[in-house]
């Protein structure tokens, strides 16, 4: 086994190596200062192209992500903002694969996150023994950035305190970190930028500032709403989860469509028809959510069946994955299967079904 085999989950830059060295190697157009590749290749990357044997990484509207794309090679930074689940990390971490081959220099927002997680922090045991020297700087994930003129991520950004936030309008503005200690100033260089995410469920705990949101260009990603699209993405992503835990099953496409259209019509609060209403569960329906219950209905159909996945097996993951939040969100998901999935015909709606009498007793 190799050590990137051994490892449970290798950044992007790892695991699409060889793609990104095609794509280096077909690249002939004109890439800004620090970028690995243009903005044409990058696209390439996340968009995918068959005839380069580049998979998707984004299923989705192209012109956003030429947005994104767009914003990187100029001075302004990027937020994606959009529902959770909608791939923002999972795009931030690929847009800064490409253009920098490191999608590591990450803070991740959390109510508990300082100021000095942005900017630069001390080794206390050189500090006392040297006092404030450059060997005793701790640079954050942005100072690295700044000094190597690559990318800092910086998810969930309205996490933070405002405080913290507002940390960052400087370093936006003056692409510049003062350490007063050092008497010096540390300048960014050329490719230095930032993406944030930004979840819209959690935009009211810590509202952004007019100031910081003027030094962002706003790309949303939305929730699919195309069928066919999310299934290629719930499909796609679960064989990967597999390939990466040396697993198989096999993946009906009855199946697959299935469950997608139980996310989408109790995400929508009405059948993709339009004629008829259902109750929406306040957890978030999520495609990252979906493919989470397809892969965990793939384990328990290898380690606890016959190796063929089921409407049952989803349909253990799916309780969970709706009373998460509130275990009174069951009955928006018992009241779907006594007045849409009853009609419908299919081994896996007739499978869904089946599990009322369990799903009543819980």
């Amino acid at each position: 086994m190799s050590a990137v085999d051994a490892v449970i989950r290798a950044p992007a830059e790892v695991r699409c190596k060889d793609e990104l060295e095609r794509l280096h190697a077909w690249d002939t157009y004109s890439k800004p200062i620090g970028w690995n590749l243009s903005p044409r290749a990058v696209e390439k990357f996340i968009m995918g192209d068959a005839a380069l044997n580049i998979r998707p990484k984004y299923v989705g509207d192209r012109d956003r992500i030429q947005v994104a794309i767009a914003t990187l090679a100029s001075d302004r930074a990027l937020l994606l903002v959009g529902e959770p689940g909608t791939a923002k990390s999972w795009v931030s971490e690929h847009l800064s694969a490409a253009i920098c081959g490191n999608s590591q220099l990450t803070v991740q927002g959390t109510a508990g996150i300082t100021e000095d997680q942005i900017k630069y922090s001390w080794n206390y045991a050189l500090l006392m023994a040297e006092g404030p020297t450059d060997r005793s700087l701790v640079p954050s994930p942005v100072l690295t950035a700044m000094r190597t003129g690559t990318i800092a991520r910086f998810e969930e950004i309205t996490r933070c305190a405002s405080e913290v936030q507002d940390a960052l309008i400087s370093i936006l503005s003056e692409k510049a970190i003062a350490i007063p200690e050092l008497e010096h100033i540390e300048y960014a260089r050329r490719g230095f930028n930032i993406i944030a995410t930004a979840n819209t469920r959690d935009r009211g705990v810590n509202e952004m500032s007019s100031a910081l949101k003027r030094r962002f260009n706003f790309v949303e990603l939305p929730v699919l709403s195309d069928l066919q699209q999310e299934m290629a993405v719930v499909r796609q992503r679960t064989q990967e989860m597999l390939a990466d835990h040396a697993m198989q099953a096999d993946l009906p496409d009855e199946l697959v469509e299935t469950l997608v259209t139980v996310f989408q019509e109790l995400r929508q609060g009405q059948t993709l028809d339009g004629e008829q209403k259902v109750k929406s569960p306040s957890t978030v329906m999520s495609t990252a959510e979906a493919v989470s219950v397809l892969f965990g209905g793939c384990l328990l159909a290898t380690h606890f069946g016959e190796g063929v996945v089921n409407g049952q097996h989803v349909m253990r993951l799916l309780v969970g994955a709706i009373a998460k939040e509130d275990k009174s969100d069951l009955e928006a998901l018992t009241e779907y299967l006594e007045t849409v999935a009853k009609k419908r015909e299919g081994r896996v709606w007739r499978e869904l079904q089946e599990t009322q009498r369990w799903l009543k007793s819980l």
